[in-house]
């Protein structure tokens, strides 16, 4: 059973990881738009827009409550993606990797039920 000051501590850090985190796509979201020629040396300039705009509402789907884990498992496919590129262009991995454990790091703070539900046989 949580007390109401861990469960205060919770959704304060919830919400700090979740602004955070859609800070952070936003301004990713904002390069696909001003910047569509970095997405060139992948072959992706003709799809920045619509990478932006999917980038732009998964992060608004992790950063409300009711929608956290859609945002979630989008910002995880995104991130899979991410890692995929990252891998076929012999980049490092380190940073999308840190990121997608940091999504669920935030899905699991501001979803516990998730983990319950894990331990019910």
């Amino acid at each position: 059973m949580e007390t109401t000051e861990t469960s205060n501590v919770r959704n304060i850090i919830g919400w700090a990881i979740a602004g955070l985190l859609t800070a952070l796509y936003l301004f990713s979201a904002s390069g696909k738009f001003m910047h569509p020629e970095n997405l060139a040396q992948i072959h992706l300039d003709t799809w920045a827009m619509i990478i932006g705009i999917g980038e732009i509402g998964s992060a608004l789907l992790f950063l409300f409550p009711k929608t956290n884990i859609y945002g979630a498992f989008l910002l995880s496919a995104y991130m899979g993606g991410a890692i995929i590129v990252h891998m076929t262009t012999q980049q490092s991995i380190l940073f999308p990797s840190v990121i997608l454990i940091i999504v669920w790091i935030g899905a699991l703070i501001r979803n516990p039920q998730i983990c319950r539900n894990c331990e019910k046989k």
